[in-house]
């Protein structure tokens, strides 16, 4: 469904799995409904922001294994080394 390109595929399975009535799946519907365009995107576009998303992940987790200890100076220079390494 996801490599497919076509929406029209994800809105078959939506409308299938509402069939179901799970309520284990019905949040999560909702929730994909709330945000179709997002969904729709994620389904028919060859980009992500995938990337982005992974680098503010690591800021966060870095950011609260640090708080209360250091300074943002050292928060920026342990972040940029990391960046450095990655690409090295």
């Amino acid at each position: 469904m996801l490599k497919s390109g076509k929406k029209e595929i994800l809105h078959t399975w939506i409308a299938e799995t509402e069939s179901l009535e799970l309520a284990e799946l019905k949040s999560f519907l909702n929730g994909m409904k709330k945000d179709i365009k997002a969904v729709e995107n994620a389904c028919t576009l060859p980009y992500s922001n995938g990337l982005a998303e992974g680098s503010v992940n690591k800021l966060k987790t870095i950011k609260r294994i640090m708080y209360g200890r250091n300074s943002f100076a050292l928060l920026r220079n342990k972040l940029l080394l990391l960046e450095a390494r990655k690409f090295n």
